[in-house]
């Protein structure tokens, strides 16, 4: 049986990535977004509401409104790699429908990507089971909405 060990990334952009990626589980963690009750404590807002995710989002949003203006002027990364134009938002039904099932969801479960993937790292069935669902639907979404799209135009 061979010895497998973890081999850490060589390339810059894949180095980069990890530590970006271990940043962002480590502050979910140390946040405690990975608890699905500060989450629906967060939408509770008659009942135990919870104020805690504000400062979360408003800690990662605030500085990326800089950052993006910043990258907008550069058009490169700091590694060099080119950074993609903004696309325009387009305001369709299938945005519309998938950011409400986005919202009920993670309202229900208390439980969004990230968030899934660090619960899913520290242990546990409900972030494994949520994990599982997650990627069933996004396999299963595409497939759905061609099916939808043939039926309309026909």
């Amino acid at each position: 049986m061979a010895n497998k060990t973890l081999k850490l990334p060589t390339e810059p952009r894949d180095l980069v990535a990890f530590l970006a990626g271990g940043l962002f589980g480590s502050g979910l963690l140390v946040s405690g977004m990975i608890d699905t009750r500060k989450v629906q404590g967060w939408l509770d807002f008659f009942g135990d509401w919870d104020p805690t995710l504000a400062f979360v989002l408003g800690g990662a949003v605030l500085p990326m409104l800089f950052v993006w203006r910043i990258a907008e002027r550069r058009g490169v990364s700091l590694l060099g790699t080119p950074i993609p134009d903004r696309t325009p938002a387009k305001l369709d039904r299938a945005l519309i429908t998938g950011s409400l099932m986005f919202g009920a969801g993670w309202g229900l479960a208390g439980l969004c990507p990230g968030p899934a993937l660090a619960s899913f790292a520290v242990g546990g069935w409900g972030g494994a089971l949520f994990l599982l669902a997650m990627v069933s639907g996004m396999v299963i979404a595409p497939v759905v909405a061609g099916w939808l799209s043939s039926r309309t135009a026909s």
